[in-house]
């Protein structure tokens, strides 16, 4: 165990080492590749980790786009950046956390100083430029993490950012507000249930560096990603609603994957060093193709995602 451990840290030591200078030169240079390098990383390190990923339903392709997720992990932001380009919403102690601080930054994050509630329009205006600029968001309506157990209430004052975006980008009418739950549902291959889960949530006073070796130690983890119905949010939406609205949807959603019942739609995995086939328990016609061997995963089909303005 130990071994696998220190294997694995090196490995994502020397990818990281080898990826930095090159996401800073694109971040600084405004190219598209700071949209794809830290999908690539990501992806490197769930596989590097032993976490098997798979993705039900679609993101919506129209931009502006929010995105509203549930967290129970610090490993939420690799699993889904590995799904997807995404620019994240962060606490503002991460800013000054050693290497972590700077991936945040290098992923153009937007940092929230929770004892400072008189700047979050200034926060506000930050993701509404994210948006505009067409990053994918990807806010925690939580506002804290959880035991990977239930879902918290939603906190709706950020998703005031949508009002914001509206203002900004002058050309459209709407901003787009997506649900998606983050489940971890399996530990070496076998349902994980309350006994397990805290190998790899990480919420309270739980300290960073103990919960990696943990997670280290153990891998091997199955994590389900569920999309929801967007909504469209629009200068007359009540953000209030709308945060209610999405909650409801997130919790029914992690609810199902806990219990292992997501019928949302055909997914689709990406799991490092095996293939897989889709189980036709649900609802799937015909089972995936093998998932290719190497590093690269099965990328979302590019289709337009299905829009609302009736609450998920």
């Amino acid at each position: 165990m130990m071994l696998r451990g220190f294997s694995v840290v090196a490995a994502i030591a020397v990818v990281t080492a080898v990826l930095i200078p090159v996401q800073w030169a694109s971040v600084a240079l405004k190219l598209p590749s700071r949209r794809s390098i830290p999908v690539l990383y990501h992806r490197m390190v769930c596989s590097l980790l032993g976490i098997r990923v798979r993705v039900l339903g679609e993101r919506a392709r129209e931009h502006p786009l929010l995105v509203v997720a549930n967290h129970s992990s610090w490993l939420d932001v690799p699993v889904i950046t590995a799904a997807m380009p995404a620019v994240f919403v962060a606490k503002r102690e991460i800013a000054g956390w050693p290497l972590l601080g700077l991936l945040a930054k290098l992923q153009r994050s937007v940092f929230v100083d929770r004892e400072r509630r008189h700047k979050t329009g200034e926060v506000n205006a930050q993701i509404a430029q994210r948006l505009t600029e067409g990053d994918p968001v990807v806010l925690f309506g939580e506002g804290t993490s959880s035991d990977g157990n239930r879902v918290l209430p939603f906190r709706s004052a950020l998703i005031g950012a949508a009002r914001d975006a509206l203002a900004e980008a002058e050309h459209s009418g709407r901003v787009l507000i997506q649900p998606l739950s983050v489940a971890y549902t399996g530990f070496h291959g076998l349902p994980m249930g309350r006994v397990h889960r805290h190998v790899v949530a990480w919420y309270g006073a739980m300290e960073f560096v103990p919960h990696l070796m943990k997670v280290l130690r153990h891998g091997a983890f199955d994590v389900v990603l569920t999309w929801g119905t967007p909504i469209a949010y629009e200068a007359r939406t009540d953000r209030k609603s709308v945060a209610r609205s999405l909650e409801l949807t997130v919790r029914r959603l992690t609810a199902q994957a806990l219990r292992g019942r997501s019928t949302e739609a055909c997914g689709h995995s990406f799991l490092p060093k095996k293939p897989v086939r889709e189980s036709r328990a649900l609802g799937c016609k015909e089972g995936m193709a093998e998932a290719p061997k190497s590093i690269e995963m099965c990328c979302e089909t590019e289709r337009a995602g299905p829009t609302s303005t009736q609450p998920a």
